[in-house]
C-alpha cells in the first residue's frame, strides 16, 4: 500500500526558534496544555519522553466524552524530530518534525496509519483536529516567546 494511501500530512510555520518548539512538545506540562483539538483537555498518566518511553493520558472532550491514548516514542533527535507509535483504538505513527526557516521554524506532523480502513474513518476529523492542535501550540509558544 503506498503511504499516500494511508498518511495525513500537515504543516505549519511558527513564527519562534524550532529550540522551543521542540521544548513545548517535549515538556509535559507544556504538551498537556496543546495537545488535541479545541476545547480538549488531558490528564497524563505517564510522560516518558526517550525512545521506548511510555505516554499514557485521557483526552477530555468538551462533551464530556474520555479518550483513553496510549503511545510508545520510538525515536526523538532532539530539535529535529519525535516520533512515537499510538497503540491504542486506531493505530498510526506520528513523525514531527522541526525544520529551521529563517529563525522561524516549520513543524511537519505526518500521521500514518497501520489499517487503510481505520486511516478512511480517521481523516475525517483528524485533518481539522490537527489544524486546532496547530492552533493551540501557537498559542503555548506565543507566551513562551513574551
Amino acid at each position: 500500500m503506498a503511504i499516500s494511501d494511508t498518511e495525513i500530512i500537515s504543516s505549519r510555520e511558527f513564527d519562534v526558534p524550532r529550540e522551543l518548539v521542540f521544548q513545548a512538545w517535549t515538556t509535559p506540562e507544556l504538551l498537556a496544555r496543546w495537545w488535541g483539538p479545541q476545547g480538549f483537555t488531558n490528564t497524563f498518566h505517564e510522560c516518558d519522553i526517550r525512545p521506548g518511553g511510555t505516554w499514557a493520558f485521557t483526552m477530555h472532550g468538551p462533551d464530556g466524552a474520555v479518550y483513553p491514548n496510549h503511545s510508545v516514542f520510538v525515536e526523538i533527535v532532539p530539535f529535529e524530530r519525535i516520533v512515537f507509535d499510538h497503540l491504542s483504538g486506531h493505530q498510526f505513527r506520528v513523525t514531527a518534525t522541526f525544520e529551521n526557516v529563517g529563525g522561524r521554524t516549520k513543524v511537519t506532523f505526518r500521521q500514518l496509519f497501520k489499517i487503510k480502513e481505520e486511516f478512511e474513518e480517521a481523516k475525517a476529523y483528524c485533518v481539522e483536529g490537527n489544524e486546532q492542535n496547530f492552533d493551540r501550540l501557537g498559542k503555548v509558544l506565543a507566551e513562551m516567546a513574551s
